[in-house]
């Protein structure tokens, strides 16, 4: 009975981690090394409220992944999704930091993302197996990179330090996304991509603001 519950706890474990610790990053933040001109408080207030959307976004991350981890019945692909948590959880750590840096604070809806995003991957681990969920991490990794490429053009210009995270995280989901089409994801349905589309769209205005 306890190796059957032991999975279960280890998710919940990294869950409360996820929305109420502190994160460590195994790497170096990229924009600890710029050198910035002082922001103005305006510039200081888009690029948090920019920051913050990024941070639910690994949130997510690392929901999808421990979910999707959970779901799968493949040592293969559980350890590649695992690796793939802890370089989400690199840029977990540096958008916290930013924040903090940037004087200004994570989602107060985290939770609510973190049990959406967890409740979505399981479902398609377990619904659509292995080819499904990797066609899963190949969309959401595509549309990421999309969203962090139209955040470096509407940073404020003088944020070089926000906009170095941006730029590694924006080279990390891109190389996630090759590494689940090579494991064998497919392309999934036109509707089921926009559907992801416009969830994505209601988290990140929401993210924005609160």
């Amino acid at each position: 009975m306890s190796s059957q519950l032991d999975p279960l706890l280890i998710a919940l474990d990294d869950a409360l981690r996820t929305l109420f610790s502190q994160q460590h990053a195994s790497r170096p933040n990229p924009g600890a090394a710029e050198l910035q001109a002082p922001l103005t408080a305006e510039d200081k207030k888009r690029s948090a409220a920019l920051m913050r959307v990024n941070h639910v976004g690994e949130v997510c991350a690392q929901a999808l992944y421990n979910s999707q981890a959970l779901a799968t019945q493949n040592p293969k692909l559980v350890a590649q999704f695992k690796h793939a948590r802890m370089e989400e959880n690199d840029h977990l750590a540096w958008t916290q930091e930013r924040l903090k840096a940037l004087g200004s604070h994570t989602s107060y809806l985290n939770p609510l993302w973190y049990a959406g995003a967890f409740a979505l991957g399981f479902a398609v681990g377990k619904v659509g197996k292995d080819a499904v969920s990797l066609g899963f991490v190949m969309e959401t990794e595509k549309q990421v990179e999309a969203h962090l490429a139209s955040h470096l053009d509407r940073l404020p210009p003088a944020d070089t330090a926000s906009k170095a995270i941006v730029e590694q995280m924006k080279i990390d989901e891109a190389r996630h996304a090759r590494d689940a089409m090579r494991a064998g994801g497919v392309e999934l349905p036109a509707p089921f991509r926009f559907f992801m589309k416009l969830s994505a769209k209601v988290m990140t205005t929401a993210a924005h603001h609160i």
